[in-house]
């Protein structure tokens, strides 16, 4: 990681299916400039009990690699690295 580069949130649409015990599946993930990435699996999903980040992770499959994707309430997001100035922001998805 070069200078300058930091870790923020970035709100993402995410398709979900609520199943019969009220448990929220996350199935894919669009982004804003209409990329979208399908959930092979989702592995297990927790609050922080030390308070690392907000909301619920999911720790999902995507493609063959292992990502995070957060939800509060009813807002979805990811963690991007976004570079200094003049470079472009790269997505962990």
């Amino acid at each position: 990681m070069t200078g300058g580069s930091a870790v923020e949130k970035v709100s993402v649409k995410v398709d979900a299916e609520m199943q019969s015990d009220g448990i929220l599946i996350p199935k894919s993930v669009l982004w804003a400039d209409g990329r979208r990435f399908e959930i092979a699996r989702v592995l297990y999903y927790s609050d922080s009990p030390t308070g690392e980040y907000e909301g619920i992770r999911y720790t999902v499959i995507i493609g063959s690699a292992e990502k995070y994707i957060y939800r509060v309430n009813h807002k979805w997001y990811v963690m991007a690295l976004s570079g200094g100035e003049g470079s472009e922001e790269v997505h962990y998805l």
